[in-house]
Parts: structure tokens; C-alpha cells; sequence
């Protein structure tokens, strides 16, 4: 069967950008241009009539820059975990303020959703956010996600990594395709930095055969997720019946090209699980 064909038929569709992607390696600033084009490529997507979400990093990033700090840590703050949740509270804000002026001017609405890891574990809070989600998308608004870091911290109530956000937020809403864009190309058997006869992988048609191919390391000095929890956050799509790609996000059009089926990125082809649960799945690596 021809996967690749089947993703231009995809109707609602969540895309997760990296720090990586989003940012001049050498500062740390906003890739404007690349944020433009991105806005572009989730445009015409609503243009054609789809649904999509965008699961975005950034804001504790772009809050650093604004406030002219450049460590956060022990050695330099008292209260490092502070200074990150206030850094995280003035970049969101800036963050989404660029977002919606770039969709405007396409004629396209940006919702801001933040989120926490209670609001995946606790029932109600879980539907709440799925019955927020579907009423943006029927309003056309283009839902722009984050994790909620101005009250999350990793020892109380982190997602952790927005590889795992973005395919929650597909689990939430039943997406049929789900994009990774971060700084590498997709899946290989090995590390290609380290092993050069690492070989790509294309397609994969169960995420368990390539569990083991996982790696907790990241080329990225942003971000948070290595090929580990892409895995992770294939097996949590996947097992929904969702696609899933892993692609090099340092050009933002790969995504019209994904879209239209050209062999780019590693495609995990939606495996319904009917047994599969979140939470249960959250806890074993846990999330």
C-alpha cells in the first residue's frame, strides 16, 4: 500500500514545531522568517479546508531574551524554577502576540491553549480540553498549544516534552496525521552522528519493532525531546490510528511537501489499538 499517497485525504492535522526550528542557533532570537513561512503552510491548510493545531515551544526561549538572561541555574538564581515560570509567563505572551499577527494577515484566527499534566490525568479536565479544542476547530480558529510552564514544573506536573503534547493533543481529538518537525531528518537504526553506517528509515508499520532504535540524546542545545520520546509519542498516536512523521523542520515548506506524499521523513503509519490507554501509557514512561 502506498502510505504516502493517503496523507493529501488527511483532515485534521496537528503539527509540533521545536525550539530548534523556531530560533537563530547563534542567539537564541525568533527565526521570523521561518515563523512566517510556517504561518503560511498551516494557512493553506485551513485554505483546503482541513483542521489543524499547532503545538508550539518557544516561550520560555523568547521570555529569556525579553528579560536579558541568559542562565537559568542554581549557580546564578536563588530560585531557578521561578525565574523559569516568569520567563515563561512574559515569552508566551509574546510568543502568541507574533502568532496571531502573522495568522491575520492571512485571515486566519490563533486560539492559545496551555496546558498541564493534570489537565491529561484528571477525567474532567481532559474533556474539558477536548470539548475546547473541537469548538475552536468549528469556529476555524487555529488552536496554538504549549505546556502551561509558568505553573508546571517537571516535579509536579510536567508533560515534559512536547513531542508527548503534540500527540496527547491527537489522541484528544482524534487527528488522522500528526507532524514532528524538530532538527533531524527522522528515524535511523543508529545515531548518523556518531555511526555513519547508520542507515533511514522510511516507513514504519509497527512502532514496537523500532522501539529499541530510541535514543535519549538530542543534536539541539534547545528542547527537550530526543528520538526516545518521538517514539514515545509514535506509539501514543499510532495506536489511536493516527500517522505519525518525524521531519527536518529547518524548512518550514516540507510541510506542503509532506502533505503531498513526497518521501520525506519517517512515516508511522496508524496501527489502532484498541487496548491502548493514555494514562496507563503516560505512567509507564513516566509522564
Amino acid at each position: 500500500m502506498n502510505y504516502r499517497e493517503l496523507l493529501k485525504d488527511k483532515k485534521r492535522i496537528v503539527i509540533k514545531v521545536g525550539s530548534s526550528s523556531l530560533q537563530h542557533q547563534e542567539t537564541g532570537e525568533l527565526d521570523l522568517i521561518k515563523l512566517e513561512i510556517l504561518v503560511r503552510e498551516l494557512s493553506d491548510l485551513k485554505n483546503q479546508g482541513k483542521d489543524v493545531v499547532l503545538v508550539s515551544s518557544g516561550a520560555i526561549a523568547e521570555g529569556k531574551k525579553a528579560c536579558g538572561i541568559r542562565n537559568i541555574s542554581p549557580e546564578v538564581y536563588v530560585n531557578p524554577v521561578a525565574v523559569k515560570q516568569a520567563c515563561a509567563a512574559i515569552g508566551q505572551a509574546r510568543l502568541m502576540m507574533t502568532y496571531q499577527k502573522l495568522f491575520s494577515e492571512y485571515n486566519h484566527l490563533a486560539a492559545q491553549i496551555l496546558m498541564t499534566k493534570n489537565t491529561v490525568y484528571n477525567d474532567v479536565n481532559r474533556l474539558n480540553a477536548t470539548n475546547t479544542f473541537n469548538e475552536l476547530l468549528v469556529l476555524d480558529a487555529i488552536p496554538v498549544v504549549n505546556e502551561n510552564d509558568t505553573v508546571a514544573t517537571y516535579e509536579i506536573e510536567s508533560i515534559g516534552d512536547n513531542d508527548t503534547l503534540a500527540a496527547i493533543v491527537a489522541n484528544l481529538i482524534n487527528a488522522d496525521l500528526l507532524i514532528l518537525l524538530s532538527d533531524i531528518d527522522g528515524l535511523y537504526t543508529d545515531d548518523p552522528r556518531i555511526n555513519k553506517e547508520a542507515s533511514f528509515v522510511e516507513t514504519v508499520e509497527h512502532v514496537d519493532d523500532v522501539v529499541s532504535m530510541g535514543k535519549r540524546t538530542t543534536g539541539s542545545n534547545f528542547g527537550t525531546g530526543g528520538m526516545s520520546t518521538k517514539l514515545s509519542a509514535a506509539k501514543i498516536a499510532t495506536a489511536n490510528g493516527c500517522d505519525m512523521i518525524i521531519a527536518n523542520g529547518k524548512d518550514m515548506r516540507i510541510i506542503h511537501k509532506l502533505i503531498s506524499g513526497e518521501k520525506l521523513g519517517t512515516l508511522f503509519v496508524g496501527d489502532k489499538d484498541d487496548e491502548f490507554n493514555l494514562i496507563d501509557h503516560l505512567e509507564r514512561n513516566h509522564v
